[in-house]
């Protein structure tokens, strides 16, 4: 827990991209930083939402609103919070949700308790999570076409209308299966909980050096998820990929063609997640998937 007072004195704030029923509580969150004493940012793009912005409060491209930023802050759902984190992985900038959501797995301020949450935290009430992230790269003969990073997963897939995929699987350069499924999924301890869960696959613990293997409705079904270490190196060969999809955290795609080579590995750098004093990350699991729950 960190104790450093007023630890975040530039801010930047960023909201979901489609902008829907962000105006109200980007208002409020804007007074609430600037009444705290911070230098506020907002990218140009969220600035839009609101009849006028602040004189206070600086208007910029995100790019240039995340550099010498000292906090970012996810103002949406968990899907904000993912596009965000692959923005700030190269930045090194402490990330934290507002959550206008659902579910919010990863946005853990409620929008009805900004004003007290964000005062907390400015006292240094808060913990910060190294969280995994993923760098993936598709080649074809050899060349590289395509390179991006995921915080949840990486998930190679049949598409809408396609069949069962073909593909086979190494890791740090042994074979490990071909595969016939809708799918694989190469999901890091936070995306454990997402996408790989509702297709069997386990959680794993955020602080876990770990990553999982969640096979798609495979057509054997002794195909079970594997849990490997985080610094492998995952190689995923298209063998057959009619109609097949590779997509990152749901928030970019790449349509493969046949030998197509996925390759997965840990970034070289962590998402650095902001917890308010209360995040308890066994009570946040009971509440979100409903666990079973009985008084001693």
């Amino acid at each position: 827990m960190s104790n450093a007072p007023l630890s975040f004195n530039t801010i930047c704030v960023v909201g979901k991209p489609d902008g829907a029923g962000v105006a109200p509580p980007l208002a409020t969150l804007l007074r609430v930083l600037t009444s705290l004493g911070c230098e506020v940012r907002v990218d140009d793009r969220t600035a839009r939402v609101l009849p006028s912005v602040p004189s206070s409060v600086g208007v910029l491209p995100l790019a240039a609103a995340l550099e010498n930023t000292d906090l970012v802050v996810a103002l949406g759902g968990d899907g904000t919070l993912l596009g965000l984190a692959r923005e700030v992985a190269d930045h090194r900038v402490p990330l934290v949700g507002v959550n206008l959501g659902t579910l919010g797995f990863l946005t853990d301020i409620p929008a009805g308790d900004m004003e007290l949450m964000f005062a907390s935290l400015m006292r240094g009430e808060f913990s910060i999570e190294d969280r995994l992230l993923l760098h993936a790269t598709i080649a074809r003969d050899g060349e590289l076409i395509h390179d991006t990073v995921a915080l949840n997963d990486v998930v190679v897939s049949r598409g809408a209308m396609g069949s069962m995929i073909e593909f086979s699987v190494e890791v740090n350069g042994e074979f490990v299966y071909s595969l016939r499924a809708d799918g694989l999924i190469v999901a890091t301890p936070t995306g454990s909980t997402a996408y790989a869960l509702s297709s069997g696959g386990p959680i794993l613990h955020p602080s876990l050096p770990a990553m999982a293997l969640v096979p798609i409705s495979p057509h054997t079904l002794s195909n079970r998820p594997v849990a490997i270490p985080s610094d492998s190196v995952v190689r995923i060969r298209l063998l057959r990929s009619q109609n097949a999809r590779v997509n990152f955290d749901v928030q970019s795609f790449f349509d493969p063609a046949t030998d197509d080579v996925v390759t997965v590995r840990a970034h070289d750098n962590r998402l650095r997640l902001v917890h308010p004093r209360s995040y308890a990350y066994y009570t946040m699991l009971r509440s979100k998937l409903h666990l079973n729950e009985r008084n001693s």
